[in-house]
């Protein structure tokens, strides 16, 4: 037999959780741990960070994509990405996708479409992200967050995952346009 088969062993994937425990609570998401039994028998915390559901748009013009160029502080690097936030409670992706469009770029999506909904490294973090694809772009109001300083461009469709691709890029707007791509959306 390969040791590295899968089990059939139906109790594979039985982890008790112990103990769960908040460490910290920033306002912004919280972090902590799960004290799990493995399926050894041996007990190990595994930490985790809790975050919001947030959204990822992929807004259309017809001929470009609207990105937003922000500097990010935790990585000290300026990201050329696509527009994202945070879904509010009672939101959808898609109302969430619309909002912080026009928050962000000034622009109000006619159509909205949910290309995916997946949960984001899940070896650490609880956050699910919903990936958005927006169309028939009209002027809208432009108000962006106390902490949001971002510059609006646009990228021809065609440039827009090599541009997102190149250094420093992020995983958000990668996945976005791929998926978008692979969907026949752009």
């Amino acid at each position: 037999m390969n040791d590295s088969a899968p089990s059939d062993d139906s109790d594979a994937h039985d982890w008790p959780v112990r103990e769960s425990a908040i460490e910290y609570e920033t306002g912004w998401y919280d972090g902590g741990y799960d004290l799990v039994t493995q399926p050894d028998g041996s007990e190990k915390r595994y930490y985790w960070a809790d975050l919001p559901p947030a959204v990822v748009v992929v807004a259309n013009t017809g001929e470009e994509i609207c990105f937003v160029e922000q500097y990010r502080p935790a990585t000290r690097e300026t990201h050329l990405e696509l527009p994202a936030g945070i879904v509010e409670d009672g939101e959808s992706y898609t109302q969430a996708a619309a909002r912080e469009l026009e928050e962000e770029t000034g622009f109000r999506p006619e159509t909205t479409v949910l290309l995916q909904e997946y949960a984001v490294a899940t070896g650490v973090l609880r956050h699910d992200r919903g990936i958005v694809y927006a169309d028939g772009l009209v002027p809208g109001e432009r108000e962006l967050d106390s902490n949001e300083f971002l510059t609006v461009t646009t990228i021809p469709v065609d440039e827009a995952i090599s541009r997102a691709r190149e250094p420093p890029a992020n995983d958000a707007s990668i996945s976005a346009l791929l998926l978008a791509s692979e969907d026949g959306f752009i």
